[in-house]
């Protein structure tokens, strides 16, 4: 997706920045409310959940975890959202696709239903919840172009409201302003990864030692690399652990914990091909912050 200037405003229903948020490029008729699961009760009796929808139920990922989203679409919101408020426990918000002018039809959000399923599998940024992708709905090609223009302004609306769904963990750079591979080689471990402005990305096939040093025995730091392995974020392989994707950490001192095994600050223990750490990449006078 070719990036753009663009305005979206974002409209608070009941006042607060924590509560329901309604999302749009005003120049459009799509808009995107993302709801608290707490708030869930406030939304149905909204006017905008009258109204067929595509939506998405998500739960943040964390340094340990793979973020999730389960996608569905519907034109009885009521019943539908009750349904998985009871039966699925693991989304945090729910985000709702509709139309400003009540014009997306069954046929649209049906065929949106399987594409946005196709697009977050191929981003492998969120573990999608559904039991499969299904098959694609037919659907006339003039309704099947609008759908796409309604995915492309969803896609921005959904980041900009802090969930990138469709957004790979390395974005969609060029090889001319693709950020510079970084490498940690530090205690035995050989892992490769780029610096981004959500954090920090470990690239797959990435590899540290499995031990962990002594020091961080009974710490934090020797849960947070059992988590990772029993989320399958690591792999072991003999003595040594592997990272099985791509993932992205939210600093780059976790990203180099997870393959050294011990304490590190990792603005000094990942650096370039010629060996710059990444804190003398940055240029900065005073430590960064971990």
């Amino acid at each position: 997706m070719t990036a753009r200037p663009q305005t979206i405003q974002i409209y608070l229903p009941g006042g607060d920045p924590r509560g329901i948020r309604l999302a749009e490029i005003t120049t459009r008729i799509v808009q995107v409310l993302e709801v608290p699961r707490s708030l869930l009760g406030e939304f149905l009796k909204m006017q905008e959940a009258k109204q067929v929808a595509l939506y998405f139920l998500v739960q943040p990922g964390s340094d340990t975890d793979e973020p999730k989203v389960y996608i569905g679409q519907s034109s009885d919101m009521v019943l539908r959202f009750g349904a998985h408020d009871k039966q699925k426990d693991f989304w945090q918000r729910a985000l709702v696709l509709i139309s400003r002018t009540h014009s997306l039809t069954q046929t649209h959000a049906l065929y949106l239903e399987w594409l946005s399923i196709q697009e977050v599998k191929k981003a492998g940024r969120f573990i999608v919840m559904n039991g499969n992708g299904g098959s694609r709905p037919y659907t006339p090609a003039p309704l099947e172009a609008d759908c796409n223009e309604i995915y492309d302004t969803g896609r921005t609306l959904l980041a900009t409201l802090g969930h990138p769904i469709f957004e790979p963990v390395l974005g969609d750079s060029t090889p001319e302003d693709a950020p510079e591979m970084l490498f940690c080689k530090g205690s035995g471990a050989d892992g490769r990864g780029y610096l981004t402005d959500e954090g920090f990305v470990v690239l797959a096939k990435s590899s540290g030692r499995k031990e962990n040093a002594q020091s961080i025995k009974g710490t934090a730091d020797e849960r947070f690399r059992q988590r990772l392995i029993d989320t399958g974020i690591l792999q072991v392989e003999g003595e040594r652990v592997v990272m099985t994707k791509d993932h992205l950490f939210r600093s780059p001192s976790m990203a180099a914990v997870a393959l050294v095994g011990r304490t590190a600050n990792g603005w000094r223990e990942w650096k370039n091909a010629a060996g710059m750490t990444l804190h003398a990449l940055r240029r900065s006078d005073e430590e960064p912050a971990e």
